[in-house]
């Protein structure tokens, strides 16, 4: 800072004395800032005190030697930030003034100082100093009198300041992202770039959205620094004066365009992370410069000027690359049709140098790998853009293809040869270089060739390169990996360079091909060659099978030239091939030039380096060597190929790598070998080498035989004479050479046998004999070399020894001899031809009869393949095939392992299986019961009863396999050379198994279609286990019992219900008369159905004696109850199956099981509970068969259903027996809900009605299951009538006890008392709404429901009566209800039984319920049910009464005598009513009582209410009927002192009262007005007669005193009550007393009397009778 400040003070001494002179007043500050310098004590204050204005006037002068030293003050004190921001805008004016001025030495100096500024603090203050200070620079740069001096330096000071500039944006911009310093963003990232794409000013480029949305670009600007924004407003004016437009911001109006985008190209070049971070730079970059570039690219039209010159195309071409290459992630768009322009400009007719620019530039693309792989990921592999890597390869294909149509073709290519030559030495042929017109115009055209085929070339090696990373990634597998099995692409690498493997292989092979085609240069023929190799080798490390293929022939097309294509190529040859040596072998047309021999090279190259995954283009390789091989073999041959074989030779030695094996031939060797003796060497070590091959190239090896062999197959089927005789020659040269590897590699015979097989195989179905005789020798000399082999003999040897084996080398073993053996029998089983499937039989015939005592693992094939010889429908082979299994099963059971004893008796069951000869069955069936006896050898005598049940191991198995799987494991355990052994004494568990198997064999015979083979099978069973029962384990018979005879029940349970039930014809036995005669079949057999269900029944049988046989032991099973459950699922699916026969017997079996043991005590109560679980079942299915035989059934059902209740009652439990009450109930739904065949099955039905009534009885609960009598109970309600329509639904029916009453009120007007009235009196027409609303169906259903209701309402009312009284009081709300429901039948049905049973047993429980009274204790309990109870009983009274009693019915619908009947039970009814229930002490509640009195009122008032025109209508009894209501209602309202007037007597009398008075002022008024509008005419007798009862009653009724208190009788009147205490009063007299008053003129004389005694009462009521005139 001293040095500083001492420097600063010089320069004023030195400004002081120059300016001492002319201008003093420049010198006295110069002093005076001396003086505040020393003053000053850092750069601070020098700024605070304002210095530079010293010098700013020390330029002011313009003088050079002033200007200077104030210039260089000036830029000391910025250099030291002694400049305050405020004086920047004076310094800028200053230089702006200086740069006027011509002196050299001041415009440097004032470029200085512009540099100076954008150095210093002052950059970020103030935009438009900076723009002016920018102005200086370009202003000096255009000035033309300015020196060159001053226009670079000018130059270098914009471009150094341009720089500064985005130094600055991206220090303050991207500083503020990683930082996270922008206020409103805060910093939670992990990573500085993740911060940097979470700020605001970060834009993801790629989204569209982002990109073209203003309102974002908006708001960018104003997130951005100031550097920023000079940033952005710098680059713009730079970019329109690019353009040739003028700047903005910039204070210039013109400016060079190569220097513009030469400064724009710098910014996009180095500061490409502001244009990736900034929205707003990404948008001038993507609108403006993006739009400046395609301007300046256009070739349709003539730029002029300076836009037109090449230095401005290149400049923009090297800007458009720098573009593309760092920016075509986030510029999609723009970099997209960059490329498509550049693309088609190699198309257009433009300058041969632009052209070259062009080719440059997409060359420069090609050859670097990273900018290539992001132009095709994000163009090509994007299906929205356009593939402009493709594109560009087309381009380069273009370019090369043109040398086809140019006549200068050949100087071209020589040429193109030449500049490869000259880059190989290291010299590079530019544009520039001297040279004649002629001479360029040439090599012009070369070298676009050659930058073409530059560029593909670089796109191959850029897939060579991207393949190797993929493989260094982990993404692919190296194609030195032994594993060659391709795997789905995964990784980003691998999916990159397939895609690029396949949109662009064929444009590169045609390129490269055409160029080796055409070119002779060594140079140029080793670089494509390089292509070739390293292309292939990709696609085989990419497993591209098409493009590999393509390049391997193509490839393989330049090893071997034929003279003539030669000829047609090139018809003269060039220098260079004149001048080589041509080894020819003129017999066979074939010419090697060095060209084969390169090619050659690389083919075996890319053979060694892709042995492992050539895969099948190792054809094409073969097809190569296979063409010389002809040729060496030829007659023909010359000597002249010696030499070349040799290098051949000694190249394939030293490519595969065996010369430690074989010698390298030398010039003194080589006389030893002829040329046939060189090539056949040549030939065989191809396949001897194998030996030291890996095992996936042999196998590569020999798929590429086995293709050769199958297209010389497809090219001999359509061809003739010598044509197809090379082929047939090609398919034995395969055969041979396929053996011969076979031979060769029997060390590891293992990993190729299939493959070689396999060949064999597919040689068999050709359609020659010949050649299918070949591969049958082929493969018998195939499997005799395994089998002879030194590796096969020392494994048996050991199993014969030592009876033991590694049990790795045990699998191996197994697995490898079931390989050889296998072709036999999948030729066999593939194979169409007779003649090779006997072939096959016979050669298993031969290897059983020498080999046989070899063969441990393959015997399963073996026994399959006869197995499947007895499913072939070759009837000639079965016999073949049966005589195979003889000899088996009579020479090699005792030598077989015992492990595949069970398959042997499996496929002699096959045998019995097949439908060719029933004989053969037979037989089969006879070797199975001989081979039982054998077996049975093995098990131990013991009964059952000796059977240590403890020792026994309670083991399950789900199937078959489990169990055969388990014996065989312990069998296993056991000494391996004793599953070796002799077998000629079984153990128990190999017995135990085998037996199992011959089990097996007869439950697949049980389902036999073939009756006597079935039949046989199911005898044979059961008499087997019936004979050796006695010796069978616990274990055994487990399984005997699941896994044969109860699945055997179900085979043919299924088979007998899903048979035919179509008539047969018996055998036809003749014709007679011209038709046919065939042979009786008894009608009990004439059906599949019914000889399935004669075999069922042998089942059940069979089943059945062994229960009675063996029971007491199989109830000691583990597995007992699953079998019980499963008989008893066979006995409800025989039920339903459809044949009465068959269900007669099940039912039959279950009983007899059941009794015959339930009295020995073997019967447990989960037995018992299943069997009621049957019968339950059983009734809720729908039978199949007639309605007769389920009646039949059901009554079976029943009958042992009691019968099982009265053996074993004292077993019930209350679950057991509501379940007992379920079955009951489905019996009875069954008879009850008729078919529609009811009449016919009447008398079925009466027989069921029958037995179920018989039944019910026995069925009443004991003293353990009183509690379950409502239930037993209600199940019985449910079958009255009016609930049978709800039988089908499930519910509970104690939970119905919602009921819905109709319930009216009192009627106070005798406008409502009419219309009840006159609804009540509609006729009633019996049967007839309710039989024409149902179908025929549901009126028959209703019938019978009426009939069974009728019967079982005595029954029910009985059992009600004998019921318990708790569980009794339980019931009765519901038992009155359903009574109530059959009562009201009477309404629909007046002649029917129904109600009047219904009725009586009604009055029956009534008098029950009245008489016996309730107790407390059930009172307390019961106080729900108790207030549910009165509702129904008022319901029913309601209902009954009201709505049936005393009603009209149609004359001639009901006889007199039931008329007077269903009087005389209404009567009954009533009486009950009014004399027992409402005089009874009850606890009812007052609106029940209410309503009870209510219904005699609402009875009582039908006669009063009718108009007189429809009251004499009224028959007699109904009248009578109304008039009974209305004198039980004085009975209820009157005093006597006998009856018994407890409180709810007291309250039934108050509630009668009221009605009764009110009825009688009805009835009074009524008739008064009748007798008034009749006037001299006379009333009806019903209505005089019913007004003479009510004035007798109203006369002879008293009424209660505590009654009394009722009635609305003034106070004063109650005055005069009689004195006497406890006396009834005729008080109701007083109300009516008005109505007396007017009826005493009545015309009736009755009438009149009756009233006269009334008032008379009424005066004595009041006291008056002894009142007389004296009183007053």
């Amino acid at each position: 800072m001293m040095a500083f400040m001492a420097a600063i003070e010089a320069d004023l001494r030195s400004l002081s004395a120059e300016a001492r002179r002319r201008h003093p007043a420049l010198k006295d500050a110069a002093e005076h800032a001396i003086l505040k310098l020393r003053s000053s004590s850092g750069a601070k204050e020098i700024a605070q005190n304002d210095l530079v204005r010293i010098f700013l006037m020390a330029c002011e002068v313009k003088s050079v030697k002033l200007s200077v030293i104030g210039l260089s003050c000036i830029q000391k004190l910025l250099s030291n930030d002694a400049v305050l921001s405020s004086s920047l805008g004076d310094v800028v004016s200053m230089l702006k003034n200086h740069a006027e001025i011509a002196d050299e030495v001041v415009q440097l100096k004032t470029l200085q100082t512009v540099l100076m500024i954008f150095q210093s603090h002052l950059y970020h203050e103030n935009e438009e100093n900076l723009s002016k200070a920018l102005g200086i620079c370009l202003r000096l740069l255009e000035n033309t009198r300015s020196s060159d001096s001053v226009h670079n330096t000018a130059a270098a000071t914009f471009r150094q300041a341009v720089a500064l500039t985005f130094d600055n944006v991206t220090a303050t911009e991207l500083h503020l992202i990683e930082k996270g310093g922008h206020p409103n963003q805060p910093s939670q990232s992990s990573t500085p770039i993740d911060d940097v794409r979470r700020h605001p000013r970060f834009c993801i480029y790629r989204s569209p959205e982002n990109v073209h949305n203003p309102d974002l670009s908006e708001a960018s600007a104003e997130n951005l620094s100031k550097s920023g924004k000079l940033g952005v407003c710098l680059l713009e004016d730079l970019t329109a004066l690019a353009s040739g437009g003028s700047a903005v911001w910039l204070p210039v109006h013109s400016l060079q365009r190569t220097f513009s985008l030469d400064i724009v190209d710098f910014i996009l070049s180095n500061y490409v992370a502001v244009f990736r971070s900034l929205v707003l730079y990404e948008q001038v970059l993507r609108h403006q410069i993006c739009s400046l570039l395609m301007n300046s690219l256009r070739t349709n039209v003539e730029l002029e000027g300076e836009a037109g010159e090449p230095a401005f195309r290149r400049l923009v071409l090297k800007t458009v690359a720098h573009v593309i290459k760092l920016y075509s992630s986030s510029l999609v768009t723009e970099c997209e049709v960059f490329l498509n322009v550049l693309v088609k400009a190699t198309a257009l007719d433009i300058s041969l140098w632009h052209r070259i620019l062009v080719l440059e530039v997409l060359r420069g693309f090609c050859v670097d790998a990273s900018t290539l792989r992001i132009l095709y990921q994000t163009f090509d592999m994007d299906p929205r853009n356009t593939n402009v890597v493709e594109n560009m390869a087309n381009a380069f294909a273009r370019v090369v293809s043109s040398v086809q149509v140019h006549d200068s073709a050949d100087e071209s290519l020589a040429a193109v040869a030449g500049m490869f030559s000259s880059k190989a030495k290291g010299i590079e042929w530019s544009l520039e270089n001297d040279a004649s017109n002629a001479t360029v115009v040439v090599a012009s055209e070369a070298h676009a060739i050659t930058l073409a085929i530059e560029g593909l070339l670089g796109v191959v090696f850029t897939i060579a390169t991207l393949t190797d990373e993929a493989v260094e990634a982990g993404e692919l597998e190296s194609p030195k990996c032994t594993t060659s099995l391709p795997r789905e692409p995964a990784g980003i690498t691998t999916i990159l360079c397939l895609a690029m493997v396949e949109s662009m292989w064929l444009i590169i092979l045609d390129s490269l091909s055409l160029i080796l085609t055409r070119s002779h240069g060594e140079a140029i023929m080793l670089e494509i060659l390089k292509g070739y190799q390293a292309f292939t080798q990709a696609c085989g490390v990419l497993h591209a099978v098409e493009p590999l293929n393509s390049f391997l022939a193509s490839l393989c097309k330049f090893t071997i030239c034929v003279p003539g294509e030669a000829e047609k190529k090139s018809s003269q040859p060039s220098s260079a091939s004149k001048k080589s040596e041509l080894l020819v072998d003129q017999k066979e047309g074939i010419v090697l030039t060095p060209k084969n021999v390169q090619a050659l090279r690389t083919l075996f190259n890319v053979s060694h380096r892709l042995h492992n995954i050539l895969g099948a283009s190792w054809v094409l390789v073969l097809e190569t060597v296979a063409t010389l091989d002809r040729a060496i073999h030829s007659p023909h041959a010359s000597t002249q190929v010696t030499l070349l074989c040799m290098h051949m030779l000694e190249l394939y030695l030293f490519t595969h790598e065996v010369s430690a094996s074989v010698p390298r031939l030398t010039r003194e060797t080589s006389g030893q070998y002829t040329d046939f003796s060189i090539l056949s060497s040549l030939d065989s070590k191809l396949f001897e080498s194998s030996a030291l091959m890996d095992v996936a190239a042999v196998k590569s090896l020999l798929s590429a035989l086995h293709m050769l062999s199958n297209q010389s197959i497809s090219v001999s089927s359509g061809g003739l004479g010598q044509s197809s005789s090379l082929q047939l020659s090609n398919i034995s040269f395969s055969v041979e050479r396929t053996i011969l590897i076979l031979e060769n590699n029997l060390h590891r015979v293992e990993s190729l046998w299939d493959q070689v097989v396999s060949h064999f195989l597919e040689l068999n179905k050709n359609p020659s004999l010949h050649v299918r005789s070949v591969a049958l020798d082929a493969l018998d000399r195939s499997v005799c070399s395994v089998l002879a082999s030194d590796k096969f003999q020392n494994a048996e040897l050991n199993f014969r020894q030592c009876g033991t084996m590694i049990e790795d080398e045990d699998l191996a073993s197994s697995m490898f001899e079931r390989s050889v053996l296998s072709p036999i029998r999948y030729l066999y089983t593939s194979s169409q031809a007779l003649d090779v499937r006997s072939g096959c039989l016979k050669i298993l015939l031969h290897v059983l009869e020498r080999h046989a005592e070899k063969l441990y693992f393959s015997w399963t094939e073996i026994l399959e393949m006869l197995r499947s010889v007895a499913s072939a429908s070759e009837k000639d082979l079965i016999p073949l095939g049966f005589q195979s299994v003889r000899v088996i099963m009579n020479d090699e059971l005792s030598t077989i392992p015992i492990q595949y004893l069970d398959t042997c008796i499996e496929v002699t069951g096959s045998y019995g299986e097949q439908q060719a000869d029933l004989n053969i069955s037979l037989t089969a069936i006879g070797l199975l019961w001989t081979s039982s006896d054998f077996i049975a050898k093995g098990l131990r005598d013991k009964t059952i009863g000796d059977m240590d049940t403890g020792g026994i191991r309670n083991v399950t198995y789900d199937t078959m396999s489990d169990k055969l799987e388990n014996i065989q494991d312990e069998s296993e355990r056991k000494p391996t050379g004793e599953s070796r052994g002799d077998n000629s004494s079984l153990s128990s568990v190999h017995s135990n198994k085998l037996l199992l198997s011959v089990f097996s064999i007869f439950r697949k015979l049980g389902a036999d279609e073939r009756p006597e083979v079935r039949n046989a099978v199911i005898r044979t069973l059961f008499q087997t286990l019936g004979s050796y029962g006695q010796k069978l384990s616990r274990k055994m018979w487990e399984d005997c019992l699941w896994t044969y005879v109860f699945p055997i029940l179900d085979d043919v349970n299924h088979l007998a219900t899903t048979s035919s039930r179509d008539e047969w014809q018996g055998k036809e036995l003749g014709t007679r008369r011209g038709k046919a005669v065939h042979m009786l079949i008894h009608h009990s057999r004439n059906t599949a159905q019914k000889q399935w269900d004669e075999t069922l029944v042998l089942v059940l049988s069979g089943i059945t004696r062994l229960l009675r046989s063996f029971f007491p032991f199989l109830q000691t099973l583990d597995n007992f109850s699953g079998a019980w459950e499963r008989l008893l699922h066979f006995v409800k699916d025989s039920i339903s199956n459809g044949s009465k026969e068959v269900a007669f017997a099940a039912i039959s079996c279950l009983q007899t099981t059941v009794m015959s043991n339930c009295a020995k005590g073997n019967i447990s109560v989960s037995q018992l509970k299943s069997i009621l679980d049957v019968y339950e079942l059983v009734l809720q299915r729908s039978p199949s068969y007639t309605s007769t035989a389920a009646h039949k059934v059901t009554q079976e059902i029943l009958t042992g259903l009691g019968s099982l209740f009265v053996e074993a009652r004292l077993m019930f439990n209350n679950d057991m027996y509501a379940q007992l009450l379920v079955i009951l109930q489905l019996a009875i739904r069954r008879s009850v809900v008729p078919s529609e065949s009811i009449d016919a099955e009447f008398g079925n039905v009466q027989s069921m009605y029958r037995t179920i009534f018989e039944v019910i009885p026995m069925l009443c609960p004991e003293d353990h299951l009183s509690s379950m009598w409502p239930q037993l109970l209600e199940k019985l309600l449910t079958f009255l009538p009016g609930s049978w329509s709800s039988l089908g639904d499930e519910k509970d029916e104690t939970n119905s006890t919602a009921k819905i009453h109709d319930s009216e009120g009192l009627r106070d007007d005798s406008s409502n008392a009419q219309r009840n009235a006159l609804s009540d009196v509609d006729l009633i027409v019996p049967n007839q709404v309710a039989r024409n609303s149902l179908s025929p169906k549901d009126a028959a259903a209703c019938g019978s429901a009426n009939v069974f209701g009728e019967k079982l309402i005595p029954v029910v009312v009985e059992m009600f009566i004998r019921a318990p009284e708790t569980e009794r009081e339980i019931t009765l709300p519901e038992f009155l209800h359903c009574l109530g429901r059959c009562m009201s039948t009477r309404r629909d049905n007046p002649s029917g039984r129904l109600w009047r049973l219904a009725a009586e047993g009604f009055n029956h429980v009534m008098v029950d319920v009245v008489t016996r009274g309730k107790s407390d204790e059930i009172e307390k309990k019961n106080l729900i049910l108790r207030s549910r109870l009165w509702k129904e009983v008022a319901d029913i009274y309601d209902t009954f009464l009201v709505g049936s009693c005393g009603r009209v019915i149609a004359s001639g619908a009901l006889s007199a005598e039931t008329l007077s009947a269903d009087e005389s039970l209404e009567i009954a009814i009533l009486n009950n009513l009014g004399d027992l229930v409402l005089k009874a002490q009850l606890d009812s509640p007052f609106d029940n009582l209410e309503r009870l009195v209510s219904v005699l009122d609402r009875c009582a008032s039908r006669t009063g209410s009718l108009p007189l025109e429809t009251v004499s209508l009224l028959p007699p009894r109904c009248s009578r009927f109304s008039l009974s209501c209305l004198l039980k209602l004085f009975s209820l309202a009157s005093y006597a002192l006998e009856d018994s007037w407890h409180t709810t007597r007291i309250e039934v009398s108050r509630i009668s009262i009221r009605f009764l008075m009110n009825r009688s002022n009805i009835i009074l008024n009524q008739y008064l007005r009748d007798e008034n509008d009749l006037g001299e005419s006379t009333l009806p007798t019903v209505r005089t007669k019913e007004l003479v009862h009510v004035l007798k009653e109203l006369a002879r009724m008293i009424v209660h005193p505590d009654v009394e208190s009722v009635l609305s009788i003034p106070e004063h009147l109650k005055e005069n009550k009689s004195n006497e205490k406890g006396v009834g009063r005729r008080s109701h007299l007083l109300l009516l007393f008005p109505s007396f008053c007017e009826l005493v003129s009545s015309r009736e004389s009755r009438v009149r009397e009756l009233v006269q005694v009334l008032l008379r009462l009424v005066v004595s009521e009041l006291g008056l009778e002894k009142l007389g005139l004296t009183c007053f």
